[in-house]
């Protein structure tokens, strides 16, 4: 069961390669900031505290007003990360965001916050781009820390899976789907800022 007085913790995840844009995303100023910055704001909002997964010491030495956590669970991406916040406070639950969401809003944030289920291991959004849940933007309960320690030990490091297969996930549709697009390529960097672009010039006709 979900504990009601969980704490909510965020989570920036801030440790990709980022191999196949070819540069560091997380330092994307798509927002007038840093966008691991810009997400850590967002997370703000709906969270006791916020902390950015880092991979190693050096790169946590150079993030600046927030506290990090280190992998402690290496070389599995985004699950080792996962787990290794819930190593480091296991009786909260932890928002979840990857650092390459440039459309990612508080408006959508709001929404998954709102219709949150602390008795699933945790609510998720069903991606508008492959019909499958997104586990980088979900909040994971305090029960899901033993759910993802047995799917490690069956072999399975891939968050996403730990979601299809579990059965007590809360699965949401996104508002607004354009929010949940990740940037990876150089070609999604040209759409995300293009769609961007868009939307602030819309704003600007409407003041």
């Amino acid at each position: 069961m979900g504990k009601e007085n969980s704490i909510l913790n965020g989570l920036v995840l801030t440790g990709g390669k980022s191999s196949r844009m070819g540069f560091d995303k997380r330092s994307i100023q798509w927002h007038g900031m840093e966008q691991q910055y810009y997400m850590a704001g967002l997370l703000k909002n709906f969270c006791d505290d916020v902390y950015m997964s880092v991979k190693n010491e050096e790169q946590a030495k150079a993030i600046v007003g927030y506290k990090t956590i280190v992998d402690t669970v290496t070389g599995l991406g985004p699950f080792g990360a996962i787990l290794s916040a819930f190593e480091f406070q296991p009786d909260a639950a932890w928002f979840v965001v990857a650092c390459d969401l440039p459309l990612l809003d508080k408006e959508t944030l709001e929404y998954l916050s709102k219709n949150r289920n602390r008795n699933a291991i945790a609510t998720t959004f069903k991606s508008p781009f492959d019909g499958l849940p997104e586990p980088l933007i979900t909040i994971w309960e305090p029960n899901s820390y033993a759910v993802l320690r047995e799917f490690q030990s069956n072999g399975y490091t891939c968050p996403r899976k730990v979601l299809i297969r579990n059965g007590n996930t809360q699965i949401l549709n996104p508002s607004d789907p354009d929010a949940l697009m990740n940037v990876n390529t150089p070609q999604d960097f040209e759409s995300a800022k293009q769609i961007i672009a868009e939307r602030n010039h819309l704003r600007e006709q409407r003041v």
